[in-house]
């Protein structure tokens, strides 16, 4: 008798510690993740009413450098002044290209090593771009302001017929930007030392040149590098082209080696649900129901989604690369949002999950995260972007890193 009631003591105990060790994506789930890694971030932000997730995912990511380099307070850096001098680089590209490239809010992970390079970086206390009287960014009228403004240039353009092109224009750019944003800070003072935006980026000892995009899609060469197809990749930033295991591997091998990864994928399926924190690839999408709809820039938690399939685990799609392909070349996926991966998870069937940060506030049960399925991130991931030592060494070698 005494045996048995030790044995159910420890068998108690030892269930305890279990279900200590596990975490779910609501408070009503069943799904119990169990960590097999989990990374440093700084806290949740959002990006308001804006398109510019890019930015806060991108920073929130190099923000992660910073910590896995030896500082375990890293500054936020400005998503907004990113934005800024991404916005007029993007307007003088659109004017070269008489209106044929993109002029829109939205951006891509290596538009950070592009601001950074050309014009450096400054911290989020420094430059908070809410020059308008709110404490949410919105950038629906400056938005509308800058459009109105190249459009009128590119039309104007058309009138010269051989004309000159006076420059002015970029001054009036700059005053949008500066009467919604603040002025372009050229030198500033922080924790006591004075900078320059180059200088401070400097500081920081982040080597741009460290970082690369890898992607996945069979109308490009694996294991070269090629331009992805995509209207927010108006820098023209490349990516390494690897077969989808590759892509999924290198993600689970850097976090279990201690880098983070941006993470750029379509988020309208129904199967995304950040109110429920989870993200999956059901095999039967028919048990979802979908009620409101996205906003245009997929800024916030977006339409109301209800299953059964968000709170207990399901079967989901078989993803081959030819159903990833399909959905890429139909418009089915495309390049909705960025994100940062920080951890990795498995439910109690085994499946893997990635603990993924979000840009929308916390008001979810997770506060901020999600936990997205293997398969639903090799269903729809458009690109990952992360430090090339996040790379096992023998792709580091096929792809001549």
């Amino acid at each position: 008798m005494n045996k048995l009631i030790v044995f159910s003591a420890l068998l108690l105990t030892a269930n305890l510690c279990l279900a200590q060790e596990t975490v779910k994506n609501h408070e009503n789930s069943e799904y119990r993740f169990t960590k097999i890694a989990h990374l440093d971030a700084s806290p949740v932000q959002s990006q308001g009413y804006t398109g510019t997730c890019w930015s806060f995912s991108a920073l929130s990511f190099f923000e992660s450098e910073l910590i896995r380099k030896g500082n375990p307070n890293p500054p936020i850096l400005s998503e907004m002044y990113v934005v800024r001098k991404a916005y007029e680089s993007k307007a003088e590209k659109y004017v070269r290209l008489d209106g044929k490239g993109n002029f829109s809010e939205g951006g891509a992970f290596h538009d950070i090593p592009y601001v950074i390079r050309r014009y450096g970086i400054v911290p989020a206390d420094v430059y908070k771009g809410l020059n308008y009287g709110s404490e949410r960014h919105n950038h629906g009228q400056m938005y509308a302001a800058m459009n109105g403004l190249v459009e009128g240039v590119v039309k104007e353009m058309g009138n010269l017929r051989g004309g000159e092109l006076a420059p002015n224009w970029k001054k009036g750019l700059a005053g949008i930007l500066d009467s919604y944003l603040g002025e372009d800070p050229t030198e500033f003072e922080y924790d006591g030392k004075k900078y320059t935006p180059r200088t401070y980026a400097n500081s920081l000892g982040l080597d741009m040149n460290d970082y690369v995009s890898l992607t996945s899609f069979t109308n490009h060469t694996d294991y070269e590098q090629c331009y992805l197809a995509i209207p927010d990749n108006w820098a023209w930033g490349t990516s390494y082209n690897v077969p989808l295991n590759d892509l999924l591997e290198v993600t689970k091998w850097a976090l279990e080696h201690g880098y983070t990864i941006a993470w750029g994928a379509d988020v309208s399926e129904k199967g995304f649900s950040f109110r429920n924190g989870i993200a999956i690839a059901p095999e039967d999408l028919s048990t979802i129901s979908v009620s409101g709809r996205d906003n245009r820039n997929f800024s916030d938690a977006g339409a109301d989604k209800k299953s059964n399939a968000f709170m207990s685990p399901v079967k989901e799609l078989n993803v081959t690369r030819e159903l990833r392909q399909e959905g890429y070349d139909n418009k089915t996926t495309t390049d909705d949002h960025g994100m940062h991966i920080t951890g990795l998870y498995k439910d109690q069937n085994g499946t893997h999950y990635f603990l993924v940060k979000n840009s929308w506030g916390t008001g979810n049960y997770p506060e901020g995260y999600l936990y997205v399925s293997e398969n639903y991130f090799k269903w729809k991931t458009i690109n990952i972007y992360l430090h090339k030592d996040g790379i096992p060494k023998d792709l580091r070698k096929k792809l001549k890193l």
